[in-house]
């Protein structure tokens, strides 16, 4: 029996096990372990980003052709367009492929601050749309009118009376001589009654950090009029969480933007042609179907957009508005794959070969050698209680001086033996108390990359990300599995949970390698990740499929030096590096053939990135670097 580590559930067939590895469901299909292998025979170390563009086109594709659908199955005569907010992923690898994979598909960007306003200025296709969310000041509602200068379809999405303010004087100084005043859509964000759930619930609700209020709503249709942009009036707004599992707050926000839209519209403000609906598509990802994070389908979110706007409308009297969605996570978490090498198990001291039996043992050790010998499945039940007995007894007569540290060794090695054969031997017969002993024989995996930097979320937010090993998947995974990151902090863990226990592999990893890959970790992870003991962004490296469906490894950059880290931190590199020269010519411990073979050293080290070596190239039997 082998494990598939809940692909089924997260997966959403982008991977699928092929024999003994996970394999990347396109093309040819790669495993990964081959395309690790690939990069890793260039030379590189530590942890890699695997970066897959046909996943981020799969997704925006899904995106837009279920509006499709949902508009045809109702007759729907408004449009759906969609923007990808910047904040999941600023990076330039994952932006770029971004644009190439929306192509023809009129997707826009989102931007929530100056930088990200300039890149979406520079990457959004012209006639792909741009909204600005978040808070403004004067210059960044300036850069969006020249945005709309320059020919881009933008729209401002004011977050209080004080921008819309703004707003009009920027738009006096741009617009004051021209005979053909060009200016930005103006959105409004709505704070709506109707609240999320979740971690990110306070996005929505009366005491939420954005959007105007119904009176600040009439407030501001009144400014516009007065200053004659009520035809400038485009957008309406609103976001009830990043990650919405459960469908119905969304329906209760639909009803309460929809009525919000309606009255404007009877009110005159013929311009507004769109409700942008935010983001919060959830993602799957949970390993284990007790815990699923998401109660709707795409299909189902799509189709009750469309219908609750297009009741409304028919309510209203009133034209069907333009869709909008800046669902990012779901776009961007699926691209990127996390491999990270496992370098040592710290539980691999409790092995047979570690006993140190006397020739005369206490009769309590010898009786645990006698039960894990002789442990087979019709006693293995018996044996257990019997040895996790021997245990106590044993561990108190080392309190009272009766036995040595031998003995109190090899008592704790045989105990570990015998559960781990009991748990192999008995499966799900007693799965209750397998559940409670596993805690007993977890093994740590030291794993070399950082949490803090490429997981951040599960740090600060305890957010599940699927993890699985990348071979060995023909064989039953045995061990319960702690994982520990390499920085040296207690919190770089990844804790087992009985409840939802991830099983490894019982490896030794001095003779090969271990890879496990981490899902899901396109979004927000990559501008989240923080450079706790100044461990950085991984190497990363594109991948990409041509027609035949053979894949090719574009686009490499690997983890920066570590003078580049402290360049980044503002340190004056030069200064450290004469500092190190001169301590080491300086040194009276040292010859002069001997000075220059540890500046070799040093400079060749540090050229290299923080992150930990392993073993030199393909993962079976290899030596140690």
């Amino acid at each position: 029996m082998r494990a598939d580590y809940g692909l089924s559930i997260w997966g959403e067939e982008n991977f699928v096990i092929e024999g003994d590895t996970v394999n990347v469901n396109h093309g040819r299909c790669p495993s990964l372990l081959e395309i690790t292998s690939a990069v890793r025979e260039q030379g590189y170390r530590g942890p890699l980003l695997l970066r897959f563009p046909h996943l981020i086109r799969k997704q925006i594709d899904t995106l837009f052709d279920t509006f499709a659908a949902a508009r045809e199955e109702f007759g729907y005569r408004g449009e759906f367009r969609a923007v990808f907010p910047l904040k999941v992923n600023q990076y330039p690898h994952f932006v770029e492929g971004l644009i190439e994979a929306s192509e023809g598909r009129n997707y826009g960007l989102e931007a929530g601050s100056k930088a990200e306003l300039i890149i979406a200025m520079a990457k959004t296709p012209m006639g792909a749309p741009i909204t600005v969310n978040g808070f403004k000041d004067r210059e960044m509602i300036a850069l969006a009118f020249i945005a709309a200068k320059s020919g881009h379809r933008i729209v401002v999405t004011i977050e209080g009376i004080n921008e819309l303010e703004t707003i009009i004087e920027v738009n006096r100084e741009f617009n004051a001589d021209s005979p053909d005043p060009v200016a930005p859509g103006i959105g409004m964000r709505i704070r709506l009654h109707s609240a999320g759930i979740g971690t990110w619930a306070k996005s929505g609700g009366y005491s939420s950090k954005f959007g105007l209020t119904s009176t600040e709503l009439l407030e501001a249709y009144e400014m516009l009029r007065r200053e004659n942009l009520l035809d400038n009036l485009a957008m309406l707004h609103f976001h009830i969480g990043s990650q919405m599992g459960q469908i119905g707050p969304l329906k209760k926000a639909l009803r309460e933007a929809g009525n919000l839209y309606g009255e404007l519209k009877r009110r005159g403000a013929d311009g507004l042609r769109a409700i942008n609906i935010g983001g919060g598509l959830a993602v799957e990802y949970s390993q284990h179907h007790r815990g699923t994070h998401r109660n709707y389908s795409i299909k189902e979110f799509a189709n009750d957009v469309v219908f609750a706007m297009q009741e409304i409308a028919r309510q209203k009297g009133v034209e069907e508005p333009d869709i909008f969605t800046e669902s990012g996570r779901f776009v961007a978490a699926s691209h990127s794959v996390l491999v990270a090498p496992v370098l040592e198990l710290f539980g691999q001291e409790y092995h047979e070969r570690s006993l140190r039996l006397k020739e005369e043992n206490p009769p309590l050790v010898q009786e645990l050698y006698a039960l894990y010998e002789s442990m087979q499945r019709g006693n293995a039940r018996e044996y257990l209680h019997d040895a996790l007995d021997h245990l106590e007894s044993l561990l108190t007569l080392f309190d009272l001086g009766y036995i040595d540290l031998e003995d109190r060794s090899n008592t704790e090695i045989l105990v570990h033996l015998i559960v781990k054969k009991a748990i192999r031997l008995l499966d799900s017969d007693e799965a209750e108390e397998l559940r409670k002993l596993q805690n007993r024989i977890q093994e740590k995996y030291l794993v070399n990359f950082s949490i803090f930097q490429s997981l951040p979320d599960f740090w600060g937010l305890r957010q599940h990300f699927p993890v699985m090993p990348i071979h060995h998947l023909s064989h039953r995974p045995t061990r319960p599995a702690s994982l520990w990151d390499i920085t040296c902090d207690s919190d770089g863990e990844i804790a087992f949970d009985a409840q939802e226990p991830l099983l490894l592999h019982d490896i030794d990893v001095e003779r090969e390698e271990y890879f496990l890959a981490f899902f899901l970790t396109g979004a927000y992870q990559e501008v989240l990740g923080m450079r706790h003991n100044l461990f950085t962004h991984p190497t990363e490296a594109v991948v990409r499929f041509d027609e035949e469906g053979e894949y090719r490894i574009e686009e490499l950059i690997e983890a920066q030096n570590l003078m580049d880290v402290l360049d980044d931190l503002d340190y004056d590199t030069g200064r450290i590096d004469k500092a190190l020269k001169s301590r080491i010519e300086d040194s009276p411990l040292v010859g002069e053939a001997e000075k220059q073979e540890l500046l070799g050293k040093l400079y060749l080290y540090l050229s290299e990135n923080s992150y930990l070596k392993t073993i030199q190239s393909t993962p079976v039997k290899e030596q140690r670097q």
